[in-house]
């Protein structure tokens, strides 16, 4: 009995030996990041440019850090990763904020930046929500006419697909990789019927609305054909807007563009041949053609990180879980997307 006593005395000790070493750790990372940025940037660390007569959401509080290249020419490498949506992903110990939500915080973080010349907007995505599209395309163009001269480099990796192409419209030049997909130039609604599977299964639809439209696309349902209409007129809509500022920003026939605008995916050959993009290259050719636009010999690309709290230490942890971050996933829901459907 005395045998267990001493086991779980020492059990306890341990794990607050392991807390506590946690902790120490947790902090000394922090710690050393700190260092490391005020190192890297001379000592500015995360207020150097920032507008502090600003919010925080218009101009947010970012650590700099120097990414490549050298000279007096400041140039921030901003990614966008995944799908496309401003929302905030959730977790046990708090929320973190999506790719495309911390792409628009760096890209108003470098708005506000008068030393700030260009962005060179690294993308690896399939596209997404329209209006998050939307709102990162106008982000990068509020970018460039609040300073005369700014400009945009969008470097494409393996996918820079529907809402991904959109947001590099804004862009003034497009460098893809070698083995880059892009296009897919469109808008896509989709959702499930399930109407005949829950009538054999003895499934009954209850749904209390308002009016006969309230519910369109109620997967337990059908779609009337005026339903149907409705919806294709909304669609078409937004996919003429997409055709539009293809059109507008690479200074191409809109009828052009809108016989290449079925959904169809290219190679970075058959983008180039078609004008959708500028040039076929990798990461210092984007760089070296940012240095052209802006009439330097040298860049030095910088790109920003999120100021870390003691809390993050703990959310990497929780993160790591993929249990965790298949828990932490939102329910499917029926959207409008500009988004590559593979």
């Amino acid at each position: 009995m005395e045998t267990g006593k001493r086991s779980g005395r020492g059990c306890l000790i341990f794990i607050g030996i392991a807390i506590l070493v946690a902790m120490l750790a947790g902090l000394l990372m922090i710690g050393g990041c700190v260092w490391m940025v005020k190192s890297a940037t001379g000592g500015g660390g995360c207020e150097a440019a920032r507008d502090t007569k600003m919010g925080e959401d218009e101009s947010p509080a970012m650590n700099e850090v120097w990414a490549w290249g050298k000279g007096d020419t400041k140039v921030v490498m901003i990614s966008v990763r995944g799908m496309i949506m401003l929302d905030e992903e959730e977790s046990f110990f708090g929320t973190r904020l999506s790719s495309a939500s911390s792409a628009l915080n760096a890209i108003r973080r470098a708005t506000h930046d008068p030393e700030v010349r260009a962005i060179i907007l690294d993308i690896d995505s399939g596209g997404g929500g329209i209006t998050a599209s939307d709102v990162i395309y106008e982000a990068l163009k509020k970018f460039k006419a609040a300073q005369k001269g700014r400009h945009v480099v969008a470097l494409m990796n393996d996918v820079a697909a529907s809402g991904a192409y959109y947001i590099a419209l804004a862009s003034d030049r497009i460098v893809a990789h070698p083995t880059t997909i892009t296009g897919s130039i469109g808008v896509l609604m989709q959702s499930f019927n399930f109407k005949e599977l829950a009538l054999k299964i003895g499934v009954k639809d209850v749904t209390i609305k308002s009016g006969a439209n309230k519910d369109m696309l109620n997967p337990l349902e059908e779609l009337s054909d005026a339903q149907r209409l409705m919806l294709q007129q909304i669609v078409d809509q937004l996919h003429s807007r997409f055709v539009r500022l293809v059109a507008q920003n690479r200074k191409l026939p809109e009828a052009k563009v809108r016989d290449l605008a079925d959904g169809r995916i290219f190679t970075a050959d058959q983008a180039q041949a078609l004008g959708l993009i500028d040039e076929i290259g990798y990461f210092q050719d984007a760089v070296d053609t940012t240095a052209s636009l802006l009439s330097v010999d040298h860049v030095k690309v910088y790109r920003y990180e999120r100021e870390r709290s003691f809390s993050d230490f703990f959310k990497v942890q929780m993160n790591a879980n993929p249990l965790s971050a298949w828990l932490s996933k939102p329910a499917p829901e029926t959207r409008l997307l500009y988004r590559w459907a593979f």
